[in-house]
């Protein structure tokens, strides 16, 4: 009897530690698969390649310098419109080549179906290219060193003083003959000589 009882009250004690959880023990719960984002639905409007160019560049984003190219639709190709840019100038389509199947096109490049486009937000833009670094050892080959000396530098030259000339006062003949009367002399003797010669002759 004994033996009875305690076989039931060991059977209830083991159906409550199995009906009620105790603070410490953790269930297992089973995995479940996280919902994958369902394809963005088109809009039902298309865009076709209306350039003369043989095909056009798809990018990542709305953008043709920050956005890489991600693909390239030909001349006369189709794709589902999902959206345009706040300015309108981009288109965003579907492309499955592209990441996370979307891809960027310049409107004037394409022809849109009549409706409606909804405005889409740009994507972050990706990071920029790794700009080209010089090489120090290279630089330092076109950096003229100053030199330590002074350069020289222009000096005037000094003022010339122009040279004065004192007019000499007239050398007076200190003979006590005038000059008009050595002239005067010489005159008379040459003329005299003149006549003797004339003279002479006949």
């Amino acid at each position: 009897m004994k033996r009875f009882s305690l076989l039931i009250l060991s059977t209830i004690i083991f159906g409550l530690t199995l009906t009620v959880p105790f603070g410490n023990v953790a269930l297992a719960q089973q995995l479940s698969e996280t919902p994958t984002s369902a394809p963005e639905t088109t809009s039902g409007m298309y865009i076709t390649v209306i350039t003369t160019e043989p095909q056009i560049n798809v990018r990542m984003g709305p953008g043709s310098i920050v956005y890489p190219i991600v693909g390239t639709l030909l001349q006369g190709e189709t794709a589902p419109a999902l959206g345009k840019s706040p300015g309108g100038d981009w288109i965003q389509i579907q492309l499955d080549s592209a990441p996370n199947g979307k891809g960027w096109v310049y409107s004037p490049l394409v022809s849109v179906s009549p409706g409606t486009l909804r405005i889409v937000e740009p994507p972050p833009t990706p990071l920029p290219p790794a700009t080209a670094t010089i090489d120090p050892t290279l630089a330092a080959q076109f950096n003229a060193m100053p030199t330590s000396t002074r350069l020289p530098t222009f000096t005037p030259a000094p003022k010339m003083t122009v040279p004065v000339f004192t007019e000499k006062a007239p050398i007076v003949s200190k003979l006590p003959i005038s000059m008009a009367s050595i002239i005067v002399f010489f005159g008379a003797v040459g003329l005299l000589g003149f006549m003797l010669s004339l003279l002479r002759r006949r």
